[in-house]
């Protein structure tokens, strides 16, 4: 195992400055709430700005295909703002994960995703940890057919990747299949059903397994990061709020009980954010240990996401109950991750795999 630099350096922190001043400007609690109207104006605005006018959209494809050539630490950085805000964008569906897939390939898409003219959502059920079984479709000719439930970023991709016959990995245009949006907990990232029926398919990349469940670890170590970024803002949030609660003639957080539940939450948050951030420089550099990191990242942060946004909710007393407060954008946001690209019990199943744990 390396030694890593696990400190935010002067370039990571200016991208985080940035990324969350547009936030700031671009994402308010209100606009995020109107999705769950469906009401999804705000999505293709806010995804323009940080995909073309940013340039995010490119940050992990290689600059010969016309990217950024960043890392995983860039890409941590990037996610935790937008967990920070609930983001409703597929940076990390499309810019993270159908990205990777692709990553050793020559295809030519990925000079359009890199531009941000176009994005793509992986043909796999959200739900897929990278070692479960993937969803491999029909394949005769050139046309696809099947039926892929539950699939994040599909109703804001230009292309799907579809797996079949091999498995290699295929193109499909979104406009060539059926595509059934599923009223989902969390509508900041709406899942769908899509059903290809002999739709016209294009070869991305042969022998695609070892891509795509390189490509969902990658996914679920940097999912992390986004965990941490609403973990703060729950934590941050709150702090804020009892500081100037008062009941009984008293400031609400000055209360001993109340003083030792923020001391546990705080606790619990910065635990996250130390295994996030151990993921996502071990994912950068391609480390041995990389894969342990990533499991460890996920099966602990998705369970403290959720844990700071139920306290979020209870320490806000009722003004956290109301559709108003954006606290329940952040526990159906933490809740739907949690069992994303795998629940924590399947994590820990990996990890007793990858550190030889006896059953």
């Amino acid at each position: 195992m390396n030694e890593f630099d696990l400190l935010p350096n002067e370039l990571e922190q200016d991208l985080r400055a940035t990324v969350r001043d547009l936030l700031r400007d671009r994402c308010s609690p209100a606009e995020a709430t109107a999705l769950y109207d469906g009401d999804r104006s705000l999505v293709p605005g806010l995804w323009k700005a940080l995909a073309g006018d940013l340039g995010l959209a490119g940050l992990l494809i290689s600059e010969k295909h016309g990217g950024h050539g960043a890392s995983a630490r860039e890409a941590a950085v990037v996610l935790e703002e937008l967990g920070r805000a609930v983001a409703p964008v597929p940076f990390l569906t499309s810019s993270v994960i159908a990205t990777t897939a692709l990553a050793d390939s020559d295809a030519a898409l990925l000079g359009d995703l890199a531009a941000g003219t176009r994005t793509a959502a992986l043909l796999v059920p959200w739900s897929t940890a990278p070692d479960a079984d993937l969803p491999v479709l029909s394949l005769d000719g050139d046309r696809i057919t099947g039926t892929v439930t539950s699939v994040a970023g599909a109703l804001d991709a230009d292309v799907f990747l579809a797996i079949a016959d091999g498995p290699a990995l295929y193109e499909v245009a979104a406009t060539d299949a059926s595509v059934t949006p599923v009223v989902s907990l969390d509508m900041s990232r709406q899942l769908a059903d899509i059903r290809l029926d002999s739709a016209p398919a294009r070869l991305a990349a042969t022998d695609c397994s070892h891509p795509v469940r390189h490509a969902l670890e990658y996914g679920a170590g940097l999912l992390a990061a986004e965990q941490v970024g609403l973990a703060r803002w729950c934590l941050e949030t709150t702090v804020e709020y009892l500081k100037m609660r008062r009941q009984f003639g008293r400031v609400v957080g000055g209360f001993q009980a109340v003083k030792h539940r923020l001391a546990d939450l705080y606790t619990s948050v910065e635990s996250a954010a130390a295994a996030a951030q151990y993921a996502a420089v071990a994912l950068a550099t391609d480390d041995p240990d990389a894969p342990v990191a990533a499991v460890v990242a996920q099966a602990y942060c998705g369970d403290a996401a959720v844990v700071a946004a139920e306290e979020a909710v209870q320490l806000h007393g009722g003004i956290g109950m109301t559709w108003e407060h954006p606290a329940h954008l952040y526990l159906k946001r933490a809740k739907s991750d949690q069992i994303a690209l795998g629940t924590s019990g399947a994590h820990r199943s990996r990890l007793s795999a990858l550190v030889d744990l006896p059953a």
